[in-house]
């Protein structure tokens, strides 16, 4: 297991759910919901804000693929959001996060929030589900989850 912290991103059309562990990689826990930023950049800058706020060594991003490992819509915006942050000059690896979201709302709903009061939090606990997904999967077979973001993945979606 490589040592240092991590950032675990969940990426939504208007939020973007952030976690982040510690530097053993044992831990994922929740930090903040930032809003999407359409039009600017704003989104990301706040992100490498708290990549550099945390020190962490990369960025964990979620790939929302459908249940057959087929790309979406949302695959589309996903990768291209790991590509601006890649551009931007973080390191960013891609990681499945098939129902993530669908386990992050199970596990609100089981803890006894209303899914109106689980809105601004669900895309945390999406994202601490995809950051210690890729942390136990590096610690159990000693290889970097996912696939490294490339900086030209910014300018066109794969």
């Amino acid at each position: 297991m490589r040592p240092g912290a991590r950032l675990g991103i969940d990426v939504g059309r208007a939020r973007i759910g952030v976690a982040r562990c510690d530097a053993g990689g044992l831990l994922a826990v929740p930090v903040e919901t930032v809003a999407r930023d359409a039009d600017g950049d704003a989104d990301v800058r706040r992100i490498l804000e708290l990549a550099e706020e945390f020190g962490a060594i990369e960025l964990v991003v979620g790939n929302p693929l459908s249940l057959s490992g087929a790309p979406t819509a949302s695959t589309d915006d996903a990768v291209a959001f790991a590509g601006r942050l890649a551009a931007a000059g973080a390191a960013v690896r891609l990681v499945d996060e098939r129902l993530s979201t669908v386990s992050a709302q199970q596990a609100l709903r089981a803890s006894g929030k209303s899914s109106r009061r689980q809105r601004p939090i669900v895309d945390q606990v999406a994202a601490v589900i995809i950051l210690q997904h890729a942390i136990d999967t590096e610690r159990a077979s000693g290889t970097e989850p996912g696939r490294l973001v490339t900086t030209d993945e910014g300018s066109s979606p794969l």
